[in-house]
């Protein structure tokens, strides 16, 4: 029993109301994906290739369309157009032109290659390292790079002084050439930058000894970067026409400078808020009185209220980072006051504490308050003693 075939529609993905434009858009992809010379030895791919092929000779042809629509694929039994590979024309301009892209991308070829008109030059990416405090106010940084300039003994053409680069023969001065690929289903034509100009149209036949016929020349440059306040660690700063130089007359390209922040000893960043922690005393966290906070801005003194807990946070509004796109907003700066427990302590010291701690121990959580209880435990079975 032969096996069902599935509805074109489903095969290619489209809808049934898809125009002509989304048809060859949605069979392209498959293609692409399932054709046998990216899948050498792939059965699977194969056949999904050959289905969606016969999907496309049928819906991308009106009038096959119009047939199919009105009796399936009933209207193509015994016709020999749909079944296989012997009613497909490969090598009709709408598959050619799909099987030209695809094998221009698999060959690394292109069908539509470069041009030898006017290109901007590639990006120059380099980095400069920043303290904390100058990523939140921004500051002015000088870096120093190796950047190509337009040679002056030959003004950037690469030919010696008094002669002048000539039209490429091979490709005739357009850049480009043409090429046949033998394929799977017979011969396709791609189109690839010449490989004797590189896709300029031109040649040098004698070249420029200063520049050595590139039409530059690299020297050492300091260059002025503006860090704006805010920035953060990572970000890029864009510097206009400090990139590589342009081809055929094109613009240079860009200067990316990436940022890097380093870490503060005291202050953590995460957006445009600041985050710190500062140490109280028992004695301020239990009565009451002014600390002082680092900022970025400088010191502050707060007033912490009496009986603050440790670990309360507290909020110093408009001292964080401010924001890149408007300076004048800044973000908050959030302090965690934590209790500090002295670990050394002097004789008079130890002994206030004992002092206090009696004056307070019938309000705290200590041994000394069970002790009664003892009478009513003989066995000290209800307590017990852990040790380190």
């Amino acid at each position: 029993m032969a096996e069902q075939k599935r509805d074109y529609y489903e095969v290619l993905g489209i809808d049934k109301n898809a125009d002509e434009a989304a048809i060859k858009k949605a069979y392209r992809v498959l293609a692409k994906k399932y054709h046998p010379d990216m899948n050498p030895g792939d059965a699977e791919a194969e056949k999904k290739f050959k289905e969606a092929s016969e999907a496309y000779a049928i819906l991308s042809d009106p009038e096959k369309r119009r047939q199919y629509d009105q009796y399936g694929h009933a209207a193509f039994d015994g016709a020999g157009g749909a079944g296989g590979f012997g009613g497909f024309d490969f090598n009709s301009a709408d598959f050619s032109d799909i099987f030209g892209d695809i094998f221009g991308d698999f060959f690394g070829g292109g069908r539509r290659g470069r041009n030898n008109g006017p290109m901007k030059g590639s990006n120059i990416r380099t980095s400069v390292r920043i303290a904390f405090e100058e990523a939140v106010f921004g500051v002015d940084k000088e870096i120093e790079l190796t950047l190509k300039d337009e040679c002056t003994a030959c003004h950037g053409t690469g030919a010696r002084a008094g002669t002048s680069p000539e039209t490429c023969p091979k490709c005739g001065g357009k850049g480009q050439v043409v090429f046949t690929q033998q394929s799977f289903f017979g011969t396709v034509r791609n189109v690839q930058n010449c490989p004797d100009c590189h896709g300029t149209g031109k040649v040098i036949k004698d070249k420029c000894p200063d520049c050595h016929g590139t039409g530059y020349i690299a020297s050492k440059k300091k260059i002025q970067v503006s860090i704006p306040a805010g920035i953060d660690n990572g970000q890029c700063v864009r510097i206009r026409d400090k990139g590589e130089p342009g081809a055929n007359g094109g613009p240079r390209g860009d200067l990316l400078v990436e940022v890097v922040v380093n870490r503060h000893p005291i202050f953590q960043r995460q957006d445009e808020n600041i985050y710190s922690t500062v140490p109280m005393s028992f004695a301020i966290a239990a009565l009451g009185g002014e600390i002082i906070i680092d900022t970025v801005d400088g010191k502050v003194i707060y007033d912490v209220k009496a009986g603050t807990p440790t670990d309360t946070k507290v909020r110093l509004k408009g001292k964080g980072v401010p924001s890149l796109r408007n300076k004048n907003v800044r973000g908050d700066h959030y302090v965690t006051l934590v209790v500090q427990v002295p670990d050394k302590l002097s004789h008079e010291a130890r002994e206030l504490l004992k002092q206090f701690d009696e004056k307070t121990g019938d309000t705290l959580n200590a041994a000394k308050n069970v002790t009664s209880s003892a009478a009513e435990d003989p066995g000290g079975k209800g307590r017990k003693k852990f040790r380190k």
